[in-house]
């Protein structure tokens, strides 16, 4: 597997801005779908939605216990996740905050 280091490949951050500006170019849900759809394989874009609810159920306060029976991901999936939430750049939290604020 490609190692992903900032480090080691310094046009990373680049590729990472135009693609969130691709992103950004998307006007609805449906569209966003539509091209995690075409830029991720199926096994990548359940990843990504696994990684997601693991958010989603962290963020509510469930166990790591609980989160691998409701979701079946695994443990270092689970934990990956909480850490990213805890010491990442912040894109979990942000995103939460948001959803939870138009659900309220």
């Amino acid at each position: 597997m490609k190692r992903h280091d900032q480090n080691q490949h310094p046009d990373l951050r680049a590729a990472a801005r135009t693609l969130s500006e691709a992103l950004l170019s998307l006007e609805t849900a449906q569209e966003v779908r539509e091209f995690l759809e075409d830029l991720c394989t199926p096994a990548e874009l359940e990843a990504m939605v696994d990684r997601w609810r693991v958010a989603q159920l962290l963020d509510q306060g469930y166990s790591y216990r609980d989160i691998r029976e409701m979701t079946e991901v695994s443990v270092t999936t689970i934990g990956r996740v909480a850490r990213f939430m805890e010491l990442g750049a912040g894109g979990y939290r942000t995103v939460l905050d948001r959803i939870g604020k138009n659900t309220s």
